[in-house]
């Protein structure tokens, strides 16, 4: 696929690590497709394991990781605390990647995928809205109309951009900024979906 070609192109330091797992996923029978704009292989439309070039590593992630054995202890939870699924292997060079427990990892994975196991996000918890966009949405009741018409997973990206701003001139300036967004009705990451 040129799209993922040219991801892999365009990360020349890790180039051929990249071009090693690949080789690897496509041993298998996931298809590949490009999503927030790097590279994504998926089973019956559900995302298996994706392939992401950073600045101190390359790797490889896994969408259900957590539901992994794990066996060799090679996966890590970028996020602590806030991804419940999703795991990631690291590696900083070609020679790091062992083919043949790669391509076990990606086939349990695959099978996990076939019999339907998941972990779901809790989409339960309330959305925490900071003060100073809560003080935005009690004063204008079109943008309240606006924010309450975005789906619940735009809601929070809103919310959560705005809480996790650390001073009040932050918290103010990303509020203008994603005013006229949420007016438009578009989400804070649209950008990156389907890419």
């Amino acid at each position: 696929m040129e799209k993922v070609i040219a991801y892999i192109e365009k990360h020349n330091k890790w180039k051929a690590g990249l071009e090693r797992i690949r080789t690897v996923i496509l041993q298998t029978e996931l298809e590949e497709t490009i999503k927030w704009g790097a590279p994504v292989y998926t089973i019956n439309n559900k995302n298996v394991v994706g392939i992401g070039a950073f600045k101190n590593h390359f790797g490889l992630w896994f969408f259900q990781g957590a539901l992994l054995k794990d066996k060799h202890g090679a996966l890590l939870n970028a996020q602590e605390g806030k991804t419940k699924a999703l795991r990631q292997w690291r590696f900083e060079s070609v020679e790091d990647i062992n083919e043949t427990l790669l391509l076990e990892y990606i086939k349990e994975a695959i099978e996990n995928q076939l019999q339907g196991l998941e972990i779901k996000p809790d989409r339960s918890k309330a959305i925490e809205l900071d003060p100073v966009l809560q003080s935005a949405l009690d004063n204008d009741t079109l943008f309240k109309e606006a924010f309450d018409k975005l789906t619940p997973g735009r809601r929070k990206e809103y919310a959560s951009y705005i809480l996790e701003a650390k001073r009040a001139a932050t918290k103010l300036a990303r509020l203008e900024k994603i005013t006229p967004m949420i007016f438009q009705g578009i989400g804070l990451h649209d950008k990156y979906r389907n890419c």
